[in-house]
């Protein structure tokens, strides 16, 4: 593994989101001193925290799987889980509702689960649902060893007995097809398989690797830490903190000074010092605020967290890529504060339309909204009801979207936004949540007109689509090629979306900076913590 070259006894993290603080909280672990930038007046970046009305909103995902991830990073500074956080494990993970009518409480137990599809869809799939079980397991232990928990110099570091189990379980075929060779109940097919909207790719055309985000929302295990998911970003800065970081808040990152000719040189400035340069710079500050207001934070070296455009554009310029970044679907999201809620609801709920390839063929192709939306509704306060006023609820309505590049653009949302809202809440009327508009108190919506203000690139939170040609090796490097003390992190980069991802980028970001294996710097947390 290649790691930076030079000093790298201070380092500078930019973004206090989840893959900056794991960052930030393995770099600790290995004795680096470590400066926090982050432009919001807390942490948290896209997983937020929005009080209104007496509600405590989360702005960002809703999902926690794979808890381990978050304990490595706590253990790295000496810190437990259990100490920083209160997980309460979902039972269901989810519950699915579908257009015919049906129901399907989506348990993580092999047992409780393969009774409910017996109950749902009869014996014969219950037996296939046990043989999915049985390959997604397999498929995540092939793949966390060698090509999620890693970072990749080259697309020869592929080549490994690994890549040969993986193409052995049919991982280099398609995602919709391989599900349907254990189970053939539709209906059954969407709830292991609506994952990859996750990674930006229909089902239809997805890997069959991508399981693995199956494997993590089925198997693995759901959770919800009271005090809402914000309390995870929070947990993680107070530990990062409590080891020593210098955590600077309301600090917007201007530029980079730079040795060798680029000091004071602002976004986009010249040839060197940005990916594809060739001069062997190092980033000598970060500089935040403009005019008197300016900050100069020396380092020696940097780990970026911002989203892609961002990130290149204080950096100088983009990387070289024969093709352009394809990017994620997006999605509006309505948090909605109520006076009441409803019985079928659980912790995580999928509502499915009749349509299936359709909404992912106009998401992805056609570039219009959903005429037969899917959502996932999400209720935090079924697990945690501290997190509305007493006798009231939270609701929080994703629905995907095509992004800004190929749907409608960022000045088309500010009308569309809604009279979308409007459309929904009748379509979940019309779907058994009778009374929904009347009983909103309070509200928040937003758009990918929003998150391209906040500047994710295409109004996507989901960052660059996990088609082939940007996944894994291919993915937007963690290293910065011309520039010698830089590293990114986050979704956009190596391994890609989701919590855990975006966790492990953080340590994989880490071990770029000090030379070490991240894999066995976990494997001394967890005999730590079993001393």
């Amino acid at each position: 593994m290649k790691a930076l070259d030079g000093p790298t006894g201070h380092v500078v993290v930019v973004g206090a989101g989840l893959a900056g603080l794991a960052a930030a909280l393995h770099l600790l672990g290995a004795g680096r001193a470590v400066t926090v930038v982050e432009r919001g007046m807390r942490p948290g970046g896209r997983a937020g925290r929005l009080e209104r009305g007496g509600y405590h909103i989360d702005t960002g995902p809703t999902v926690l799987t794979m808890p381990d991830l978050v304990a490595e990073a706590f253990a790295a500074v000496g810190d437990t889980l259990a100490d920083r956080l209160d997980l309460v494990p979902l039972h269901p993970a989810y519950r699915a509702r579908f257009a015919d009518g049906s129901a399907l409480d989506v348990h993580t137990g092999a047992d409780a689960m393969a009774a409910e599809v017996e109950r749902f869809a009869g014996p014969r799939e219950a037996h296939g649902y046990r043989r999915l079980r049985h390959w997604l397991e397999k498929l995540y232990a092939v793949q966390s060893r060698r090509f999620i928990d890693a970072n990749f110099d080259s697309p020869l570091a592929l080549l490994h007995p690994d890549l040969v189990r993986l193409a052995a379980l049919g991982g280099f075929g398609r995602l919709d097809a391989r599900i349907g060779s254990f189970i053939s109940d539709e209906r059954l097919r969407r709830v292991f398989s609506f994952q990859a909207l996750y990674a930006g790719v229909p089902p239809a055309k997805a890997l069959a690797a991508y399981g693995v985000i199956a494997y993590m929302d089925t198997v693995a295990g759901v959770y919800f830490p009271r005090g809402g998911m914000y309390a995870l970003p929070r947990a993680m800065a107070d530990a990062a903190a409590g080891a020593g970081a210098d955590f600077r808040y309301g600090h917007d990152v201007t530029r980079l000074e730079r040795s060798g000719g680029g000091v004071g040189r602002g976004p986009g400035g010249g040839s060197g010092g940005g990916p594809g340069g060739g001069s062997g710079e190092r980033i000598t500050a970060v500089i935040t605020g403009r005019g008197d207001d300016q900050v100069r934070i020396p380092c020696d070296a940097v780990v970026l967290t911002p989203d892609l455009p961002v990130t290149y554009q204080l950096l100088g310029r983009p990387p070289r890529r024969p093709v352009a970044l394809r990017f994620s679907p997006s999605a509006v999201i309505l948090h909605a504060g109520t006076d009441r809620t409803w019985p079928g609801l659980g912790h995580h709920t999928l509502s499915f339309g009749h349509s299936w390839k359709g909404t992912f063929r106009e998401l992805t192709h056609t570039g219009s909204l959903m005429s037969d939306p899917s959502l996932l509704i999400t209720r935090p306060t079924a697990t945690d009801p501290s997190l509305a006023p007493p006798g009231r609820h939270l609701h929080y309505i994703l629905a995907p979207c095509p992004n800004t590049r190929i749907g409608p653009g960022v000045q088309e949302w500010a009308d569309l936004g809604p009279r979308y809202r409007d459309r929904l809440l009748t379509e979940l009327e019309r779907r058994g949540l009778d009374g929904l508009g009347a009983a909103i108190e309070e509200e928040c919506l937003v758009t990918p007109g929003d998150w391209a203000t906040e500047g994710h690139a295409a109004g996507t939170p989901f960052s660059v689509a996990h088609t082939f040609a940007q996944t894994g090796p291919f993915r937007p490097r963690n290293l910065v090629r011309g520039t010698t003390n830089a590293v990114l992190a986050g979704c956009g980069t190596t391994p890609g979306v989701g919590v855990p991802t975006v966790l492990i980028s953080g340590k994989l970001a880490a071990a770029r900076v000090t030379g070490s294996d991240s894999r066995a710097s976990v494997r001394v947390a967890r005999q730590g913590r079993r001393a």
